[in-house]
């Protein structure tokens, strides 16, 4: 089987199940595991990474505020390939070319190619994804080793957090402006051990006021702005820590900030989120969770 995936979480999916040669074509965001990067792109966003949050922000609404993509498929590159099976979402209109976008270049394709979207609310739903792509490939038994697997280490962690106290948590999923992170984010603070106090679960991210988040007033703040990794939040932690209240936060006074490599154990519906549920049960409840997190993942501010 042929497979083009144009979301980074299908991209790691399908290498946990063993299925990396069969990828033909990636989007430009995928890039792990890294021997997979060598394949051929087929996507390009019409925004930079590297530009300040808030340019980001404006550029993507504007697209989307005219009924435009944020992002560009290379339709002849799709064709050349002959992929059997795509993998999209539609989800985010933000993360990855969305199914409309993506059926609309599969025309120049032979009818028998498929094209599958995956569309994960919570922690349940990726697992479900993996069974699902399991079943698409003819990986079935991988698919079901893979995802008991993941559901033996979310046991783990629930029963490590059973019976402590719940720490208030903010996770916040941009900095400018300011999103609280939702759809799986919250169930996997619940998780962990925490009580997320403006996270939605199931629900997506929202712009927020600083005043919320003052009003809040958490235990533990989390930075996990999407698509960014620990140094790249770096860069822009000012735009929290210039914020008028921002030392008198809970949180900063007692040094429980923490800044996380979102784009491979938060942003994405993979099975690194079990990772992510490690490092944030880690960053609540330390002496119960020794977990090894994987390096370069978190940082305390």
């Amino acid at each position: 089987m042929r497979i083009a995936t144009l979301l980074p979480s299908a991209t790691e999916i399908v290498c946990a199940l063993g299925l990396s040669e069969s990828l033909v074509g990636i989007s430009h965001d995928c890039d792990y595991p890294p021997e997979i990067r060598s394949r051929p792109v087929l996507s390009d966003a019409i925004v930079g990474a590297e530009l300040p949050s808030r340019t980001i922000d404006d550029r993507i609404r504007g697209q989307l505020h005219k009924g435009k993509s944020v992002y560009h498929l290379d339709e002849a590159q799709l064709a050349q390939l002959r992929p059997d099976l795509i993998l999209t979402q539609e989800l985010c209109e933000v993360c990855a070319p969305s199914y409309t976008l993506v059926k609309q270049a599969a025309k120049v394709l032979e009818a028998g190619t498929r094209i599958v979207s995956l569309e994960p609310l919570g922690l349940e739903d990726v697992l479900d994804n993996i069974a699902l792509v399991g079943e698409l490939t003819g990986a079935r038994a991988r698919a079901e080793q893979v995802v008991i697997s993941l559901r033996e280490r979310i046991a783990r962690v629930t029963a490590a957090s059973a019976g402590l106290p719940k720490r208030t948590i903010v996770c916040l999923e941009w900095l400018d402006p300011l999103f609280v992170a939702g759809h799986w984010i919250p169930e996997m603070v619940e998780y962990a051990g925490g009580q997320d106090l403006l996270g939605r679960p199931r629900q997506p991210s929202y712009v927020v006021d600083w005043d919320a988040v003052r009003a809040a007033d958490p235990e533990v703040l989390v930075v996990m702005p999407c698509g960014f990794d620990v140094p790249r939040v770096r860069e822009e932690i000012h735009l929290l820590t210039d914020r008028p209240g921002w030392r008198e936060l809970r949180a900063v006074r007692e040094q429980h900030v923490y800044l996380t490599e979102a784009t491979s154990y938060f942003s994405r519906p993979g099975p690194r989120l079990v990772d992510g549920l490690e490092i944030l049960a880690s960053i609540l409840h330390p002496e119960e969770n020794k977990e090894n997190v994987p390096a370069h993942s978190v940082e305390r501010l």
